[in-house]
């Protein structure tokens, strides 16, 4: 589940040849800054080693069995530099951690009136030296974007931020648990995915037969109160038309209970729904609703179609973002202008995503194929402006690997006269990125998050997890050398 507060492991480097004093008062410093921010702190007590710090490999020992201990609270490493530092202290005492999480390479900045021998750091210099055993070593670790940095600096607490970030998009995705609720629908072959590929990457698909959620609703009596209070809730969180009748609004909440419970009992952290149409044919309702106040009010998406990529995908943006995120098609050009998109659906989009009050009412397509008494669920609107980030994941069989497309936007105030949830989207470079999904078999189905937060997502990405990226545009890494 979505962890609002990040901890740290902090690790204090120093070297022999420098002044102590710096290693100690930049420890204080560092862990000031961190609770100041809002962050937890994990760290040996100051008498462990000389200064409180890591240099010997009898200190690099001391902090590795200390972390051992108290791995389950700690999200990732800060190693900071108030000095050139030890960097083969720093190496062994990562290297005797048993969980590998991610690492951020912190370094002090020197004052040009403070060069004497007393006074001089040097973790100019002994960041490299620090990355560069990392890197022989095997341990992948985030860098600054500034190569040194003082600790009160706004642009330390932005690099911690986005390092608190990435903490929270590597380690989710590498313990995901995504509910598969029903098998995808038939003809929508786009929506599949390879559980062994996403099982090697941590991520568990926990499945379940769609008639299960159907007869644990089935048994609940509209009188039940948790369905009184679901039906209730269902209400305030949208306007129903006055000419629903309550027995469809009883059937959704019904469903919706059942749907809760189901992933309550199995730690589900995103789920993937079978939504078209069986759930219209077997239960009469729709799930977006459900799906909808799901990603709201719990921070746990829901996908449509079964697509289980494309859900661990919205899971990547509500860890990068803290928001919640939505499942769109890319669907329709918006006349000439080919830097936007309609990205449109039936839909299941969080509260959040509209610039107003929302509808819960009927599908439309399926409502007019199947009738409106058995489609009632749909949330309607239309999405307001503002940034967004989209990304996707695919599972590639062809050449066993997972891949990925990440870019920024913004969703605009465009008129777009089609039914159902709306957004139009504006894109640098448009037909250069779909020509990009086209060519390399994604699918139809992107994933957006109403904030720009692409870069935490890029570097959890490639650095930890090891999945093939496409960042649309300059790439995080490609701006800094821009810089």
């Amino acid at each position: 589940m979505f962890k609002e507060k990040v901890t740290f492991g902090v690790i204090v480097g120093t070297r022999g040849f420098f002044n102590p004093k710096l290693a100690e008062e930049g420890r204080r410093t560092v862990l000031r800054r961190l609770n100041d921010l809002g962050y937890g702190t994990v760290i040996p007590p100051t008498e462990t080693t000389n200064a409180g710090a890591v240099e010997s490999l009898s200190d690099a020992r001391k902090y590795a069995e200390f972390f051992n201990a108290r791995i389950d609270d700690v999200d990732g490493f800060v190693v900071t530099l108030p000095n050139f530092g030890d960097e083969l202290g720093i190496v062994n005492a990562l290297s005797g951690i048993h969980k590998k999480l991610p690492v951020l390479v912190h370094a002090f900045d020197d004052e040009v009136d403070k060069l004497s021998v007393s006074d001089r750091r040097d973790a100019f210099c002994g960041k490299i030296s620090v990355t560069n055993n990392l890197y022989q070593y095997g341990i992948p670790f985030t860098i600054t974007r500034q190569h040194t940095i003082a600790v009160g600096s706004e642009q330390f607490a932005g690099e911690i931020d986005r390092f608190a970030r990435v903490c929270r998009v590597s380690n989710g995705l590498r313990s995901a648990r995504i509910g598969a609720i029903g098998q995808r629908p038939a003809p929508f072959q786009t929506m599949r995915a390879s559980e062994k590929l996403l099982q090697a990457g941590g991520i568990t698909v926990v499945t379940v037969d769609q008639t299960e959620i159907f007869g644990a609703a089935d048994r609940r009596k509209d009188t039940d109160p948790y369905v009184v209070v679901r039906s209730e809730e269902l209400r305030a969180y949208g306007e129903v038309p006055p000419e629903i009748p309550e027995e469809q609004v009883l059937r959704h909440a019904r469903l919706s209970v059942a749907l809760d419970e189901w992933i309550a009992e199995n730690e589900i952290d995103a789920a993937a729904l079978m939504c078209w149409d069986s759930v219209q044919k077997n239960f009469g309702c729709a799930f977006c609703a459900s799906m909808s106040m799901m990603g709201d009010k719990k921070m746990i998406p829901a996908a449509c179609e079964t697509d289980i990529a494309g859900v661990v995908s919205m899971y990547a943006l509500n860890l990068a973002s803290g928001n919640p995120s939505a499942l769109m098609d890319w669907n329709n050009n918006v006349g000439s202008d080919r830097s936007k998109v309609a990205c449109t659906h039936c839909s299941s989009y969080p509260r959040g995503f509209f610039g107003g009050r929302i509808e819960i009412s009927h599908l439309d397509v399926l409502g007019s194929a199947l009738g409106p008494e058995r489609c009632f669920g749909a949330v309607k609107g239309k999405v307001a402006p503002g940034p967004m980030t989209f990304f996707r994941i695919s599972t590639d069989d062809r050449n066993g690997t997972i891949k990925s497309y990440l870019g920024e936007g913004e969703f605009t105030d465009d008129e777009f006269a089609m039914d159902g949830g709306i957004g139009v989207a504006k894109i640098g470079n448009l037909q250069g990125l779909l020509n990009h999904i086209c060519k390399n078999g994604f699918e139809h189905h992107g994933a957006f998050v109403r904030s720009h937060c692409a870069d935490p997502i890029e570097e959890a990405i490639t650095t930890y997890l090891g999945w093939d990226l496409y960042r649309h545009g300059y790439s995080d890494r490609e701006l800094r050398n821009h810089e």
